[in-house]
């Protein structure tokens, strides 16, 4: 598994999951539950989105389609 991006933007991370989802991309999602301490009132831990190696390709493919700097 590569870590493919952190962030605390849930409006990405649920078009990444719905994308990925779509592609049959291998995807785990970390941090999602440490990340709603405090009711999800602090972005100070991002969630992580992994992927496996072999599907690194497609899943920076869909990360540049979202427009996110990082790709």
């Amino acid at each position: 598994m590569v870590e493919l991006i952190r962030t605390t933007d849930p409006v990405l991370l649920s078009w990444l999951e719905m994308t990925f989802r779509q592609r049959g991309i291998k995807f785990v999602v970390f941090d999602a539950y440490t990340s709603t301490v405090y009711g999800g009132a602090l972005d100070a831990i991002p969630r992580r989105v992994v992927v496996c190696e072999e599907d690194l390709p497609a899943a920076l493919s869909a990360l540049a389609e979202a427009g996110d700097a990082n790709a």
